[in-house]
């Protein structure tokens, strides 16, 4: 396998080196290439061009992520493309952070912060807003060593504790303080929303939400469904905020749709944090539609990972209907269908083939829908 690789980049964007380890004891079924190529999507939604990837397969990370002779070789490439950003594939400790911003005299980013960095430009609401600025604090306020981050432009803080506090200790205090009143803000964000959710939900009208991987095409099929024009773009994360829209059904009448942010692999608590308008809207729906890419080579490691983020947030209790999206663009019938049979097996939900582009299936799903509503209401009653 091929451990080094370069490519042409234009030369108007931040040009990246991306790098990955692989753990000769994982048991990840996403091989480090596959994971790489996911990272590249992310960098190139963030507006940077990659200019290279490096990968190591070793027995555990070290203190500067990769073994000696592979930072070496790191640089030498940064050096070689003019690459003023390394993007790492895990979420590096601040320790790792800090060994490599010193030994490659460059900018690091990590999985993590270059997913909160995608946030920050999807988020569109205050709540969204709010809710990543704080993801970023969090974040950040661990990884602050000794060198002058000019927080002064968060406001506050700045020469009231006296001439004896170094620049710093200055940075922590104002990035905790800013934590503090963002959590406090977005208390009152969170309860009103529970206020507005319960009142939807003793209206009777059923809640249903879109689930699934990012880019999976929840977007596309709730635009379709509702007749709305949320952003539907090919890229990952395009939505940040919940939209929800009322539509109509032939048998049980009205129906509220939502819209909620697409999952990954490898989030962490960070990114988890930046989800709370979506994990409320989930956690007050009745059926969950999982949106999932048949055309992608992963879709179901994919589909493991949606199923065990929900499980971790504890909503994994919904009943759930397993939407195959993207029918218009799949190659092989059999394929499909062996697909649909597995994870119905696997996973005790019911499955449906569509395509939210093309519109196919979709009075099929809304009938499908129907039936579990009916099916809902018969065991309340």
């Amino acid at each position: 396998m091929k451990r080094v690789t370069t490519y042409e980049t234009d030369t108007g964007a931040e040009s990246a080196i991306l790098a990955a380890v692989e753990l000769k004891n994982s048991k990840s079924q996403w091989t480090v290439e596959e994971s790489l190529s996911e990272l590249a999507y992310l960098a190139n939604t963030a507006g940077a061009t990659v200019a290279g990837t490096l990968t190591q397969k070793i027995d555990r990370f070290t203190t500067s992520y990769v073994g000696k002779g592979k930072l070496e070789e790191l640089k030498d490439l940064m050096e070689q493309t003019n690459s003023t950003t390394a993007i790492f594939d895990d979420e590096l400790t601040p320790t790792q952070q800090r060994n490599l911003e010193s030994l490659l005299t460059c900018k690091v980013i990590d999985r993590t912060a270059l997913i909160l960095d995608v946030f920050a430009n999807s988020a569109k609401t205050h709540e969204g807003k709010l809710q990543v600025e704080l993801a970023q604090h969090q974040y950040l306020l661990p990884r602050l060593v000794g060198q002058w981050s000019h927080l002064e432009r968060l406001g506050g803080g700045i020469g009231t504790r006296g001439p004896g506090e170094t620049q710093l200790e200055t940075d922590r205090r104002l990035i905790r303080g800013r934590i503090q009143k963002l959590t406090t803000e977005l208390e009152k964000v969170k309860s009103r929303r529970n206020v507005y959710l319960n009142k939807r939900k003793d209206s009777g009208i059923p809640m249903i939400s879109l689930v699934g991987y990012t880019n999976a095409g929840k977007s596309t099929l709730f635009n379709n469904l509702s007749s709305s024009e949320v952003t539907a773009q090919d890229q990952l994360f395009s939505t940040l905020d919940p939209t929800t829209r009322k539509i109509n059904l032939a048998s049980t009448g009205e129906l509220l749709l939502s819209d909620t942010v697409g999952f990954i692999q490898k989030l962490s608590p960070f990114v988890v944090a930046a989800f709370n308008a979506t994990l409320q809207e989930l956690s007050h729906a009745d059926i969950l539609l999982h949106v999932v890419d048949i055309t992608h080579r992963k879709a179901e490691h994919q589909v493991e990972v949606v199923l065990n983020t929900l499980k971790k947030l504890e909503l994994s209790d919904k009943p759930m209907i397993l939407v195959l999206n993207k029918v218009d663009k799949a190659e092989n019938l059999d394929d499909l269908l062996n697909l649909g049979k597995n994870l119905t097996t696997k996973y005790s939900s019911p499955h449906i083939f569509i395509s939210a582009t093309t519109g196919q299936n979709l009075n099929s799903l809304l009938e499908l829908v129907e039936q579990e509503i009916l099916d809902r209401d018969g065991k309340i009653n």
